[in-house]
């Protein structure tokens, strides 16, 4: 069976059978991670913060894959979890230093900014910056809606959030970006 035809549902199945659970996981890691790197970067912004989320993720999974209920879909459930190792990360950070919020803001802004591409004249790098200055939530929250274009209903199951909410945590998102940007 080809790579790219295989749904989520047939790749879990597979997963599921002792004969090719590791080919199925494989598949499965192939077709979810770049998107779920993405989106681990834009919340933790270094690479290398990433790529220690991204294994936890990838564990949290292979563990997590045998009782998936497919109560939602294959994405929204690893979205989730790579939310909440996100959300778990900066919580160990704020705890393993003992200063202020603002100063890991600074810290991930500095980030940025080290970047050997960093152009602060460009809009990209202004956004990013920007988003910095958001709280944890609303950066997620903006991440998934402006990066990955995710509807709201979708959202609402991976961070267990009502869409209600969501569209007002994003709204003043927005209104912060747009704020932060005309002001720097």
């Amino acid at each position: 069976m080809a790579f790219s035809t295989s749904s989520d549902s047939e790749l879990l199945v597979q997963f599921r059978n002792a004969d090719t659970k590791e080919d199925a996981y494989t598949r499965i890691v192939r077709k979810y991670q770049e998107k779920i790197y993405w989106h681990i970067r834009r919340i933790l912004v270094d690479h290398d913060d990433t790529n220690d989320v991204m294994q936890n993720v990838l564990i949290r999974a292979w563990k997590g894959l045998e009782n998936f209920r497919e109560d939602s879909q294959l994405f929204t459930w690893l979205y989730r979890i790579a939310t909440n190792e996100c959300l778990t990360f900066l919580a160990q950070q704020k705890k393993r230093t003992v200063v202020s919020l603002n100063i890991i803001e600074s810290d991930l802004s500095d980030k940025i900014k080290a970047d050997r591409h960093f152009n602060p004249n460009k809009l990209e790098w202004k956004l990013q910056l920007a988003m910095q200055q958001l709280p944890e939530k609303q950066r997620i929250v903006f991440t998934l809606r402006y990066y990955d274009e995710m509807p709201y209903e979708t959202m609402s199951n991976i961070l267990d959030t009502s869409v209600g909410a969501l569209k007002a945590s994003y709204h003043h998102a927005v209104k912060k970006i747009e704020d932060y940007i005309l002001n720097h």
